[in-house]
């Protein structure tokens, strides 16, 4: 079995000549001596190995404690999913052992290198991580720029709707001067991440771009600084502010591909696409639009979970915009896309977060919506919109010290999104509810200025929060401003605006708006 070259187990194979993990067609990723110590598993299937035999075959050479062992086993069953402990069956007091490995041959299979022919896209966004460059001077950095790299890798690697190549074959770049667009080829991505690590003492910038391998021009670009104290925590934190920095432009380049197709050759991707890009306009108009773009993907395919929720979370929108003209049907049909999307999307963290924003937000089931959101940030916990979502229901069930935290974070993975101003109402709300009303005034200041003013729920945490915090004629303006858009509002039909779940900021709220000059 040693001089095969892939093998074959539980649905998953591990290709030795590329070095990568895939399941149905998909790459899995892991890190580097996570991959070698189950590739030595797999080629001596059925047999216990020992921590002694391990640690020779994989760290040659290397003085390593237990806990490697641990951490890349722990890798490992993280990679191979629910199934990870009886895939790589823990043996007590003797060591590790796969079963049920079928060695394959691919002999008639081109590798993947520079000079193999193009490979085909993926039929979902795609990215390779190129090895970052090490401009510190110095061969022994060359660890820590690497360790960086893969820890990106293994972030994007949780976004469900990314198609990421793996390490061991973005590798095969390393010190080679590629063009993009070559690489776009050879490896079948749309998208390249390629950057550069400067360190010096104990500070680090990390430079990074996003190209567009189709065309070779940049989307993103962006740097990051730090130190390097707890160098390991460093490296997750830095993966985890590029990828949570790049999402919203993969999703805008995305967007902007999707428009540029004609009608008759949408699928229903690309129907969520332009869902997704109407959601973002959040205007009442566009909002029906995303509707009914979700609804047509929805169709096309019964089983895409991040559709469902979606198309719920445009249910939220649409309360918090104040265009809700049906609200028992509005919550019937938010349940039922929601707990759809909850009951496809298990392991999904975009359907799970939508879902469970959706249903706190507007079907008032707000513990259900508080655990779904814990589930997505389990799954993918460099997703910005999970972070807000997760803080509006923390400021829903009246614990504004849980949230801030959690929109703050949003802020820092995602600085320049679509979501900021909804980002900045919610830290207004928190601090709201926490009495803090300076505070709750300033955020809805900067989340009025990013959003127009017609926006209900926005310009009412201004108006609430203003008036509470002594600044009446502000507030009063701001109050002339939403009745104007919005002349139908009276504190006795506010049900269904906010979604306060707790009595006493529900009426604080209304003697806010009352003080701001809004008629029962």
């Amino acid at each position: 079995m040693q001089g095969m070259m892939s093998f074959e187990f539980a649905g998953y194979v591990l290709d030795l000549r590329r070095g990568r993990l895939r399941k149905s067609g998909v790459d899995v990723a892991l890190r580097r001596k996570s991959f070698l110590l189950l590739a030595y598993l797999v080629q001596n299937s059925g047999r216990v190995l020992g921590k002694d035999e391990l640690v020779a075959a994989v760290w040659p050479d290397v003085t390593v404690s237990d806990d490697s062992i641990a951490q890349c086993m722990k890798d490992i069953r993280k990679a191979l999913g629910p199934d990870g402990d009886r895939l790589v069956r823990t043996v007590p007091r003797r060591g590790y052992v796969v079963d049920e490995v079928k060695a394959c041959s691919y002999e008639d299979e081109p590798l993947i290198h520079a000079s193999s022919s193009a490979a085909s896209l993926p039929d979902k966004p795609s990215i390779a991580v190129l090895p970052f460059l090490n401009m510190s001077g110095s061969p022994g950095q060359a660890h820590f720029v690497d360790g960086i790299v893969e820890e990106i890798i293994t972030a994007l690697s949780q976004i469900n709707w990314l198609f990421v190549i793996a390490r061991n074959s973005t590798f095969t770049y390393k010190n080679r001067d590629v063009d993009v667009k070559q690489i776009g080829r050879e490896l079948g991505v749309r998208y390249v991440l390629e950057g550069s690590v400067r360190k010096a003492a104990k500070l680090v910038r990390i430079s990074a771009q996003l190209v567009d391998t189709s065309t070779g021009s940049n989307i993103w670009a962006d740097r990051f600084d730090g130190d390097t104290s707890k160098i390991f925590d460093r490296q997750a934190q830095i993966a985890a502010s590029v990828a949570g920095a790049i999402t919203p432009w993969l999703e805008r380049a995305e967007m902007e591909r999707s428009r540029r197709k004609p009608l008759a050759g949408l699928v229903a991707y690309d129907y969520y696409l332009r869902g997704i890009s109407e959601i973002h306009k959040f205007e009442r108009e566009a909002n029906a639009c995303a509707l009914s773009n979700l609804y047509r993907a929805i169709e096309l395919d019964p089983e895409f979970a991040p559709a469902y929720g979606q198309a719920a979370r445009c249910y939220a929108q649409r309360r918090g915009g104040g265009w809700v003209t049906q609200r028992e049907q509005d919550v019937a049909e938010t349940t039922r896309l929601a707990r759809r999307a909850v009951e496809l999307g298990k392991y999904d963290a975009v359907a799970l977060c939508t879902a469970g924003f959706a249903l706190a937000d507007v079907a008032d089931q707000v513990e259900d919506g508080d655990a779904y959101l814990d589930r997505a940030l389990a799954l993918n916990p460099n997703l910005a919109i999970a972070w807000l979502f997760s803080g509006c229901v923390k400021v829903s069930l009246g614990e504004p010290e849980a949230a801030i935290p959690r929109l703050l974070h949003a802020m820092q993975l995602s600085p320049r999104d679509y979501h900021m101003s909804s980002m900045q109402a919610a830290m207004a709300s928190a601090h709201f509810v926490a009495g803090r009303y300076e505070d709750a005034n300033s955020w809805a200041q900067l989340a009025v200025r990013g959003r127009p003013v017609g926006q209900l729920f926005v310009s009412a945490i201004a108006a609430a929060s203003g008036a509470l915090a002594g600044r009446h004629i502000e507030s009063q303006r701001t109050m002339q401003h939403l009745r104007e858009t919005t002349p139908q509002l009276r504190l006795s039909n506010l049900e269904g605006v906010i979604s306060y779940y707790r009595p006493k900021d529900i009426a604080t709220w209304s003697d806010g708006l009352r003080m701001a000059g809004l008629p029962d």
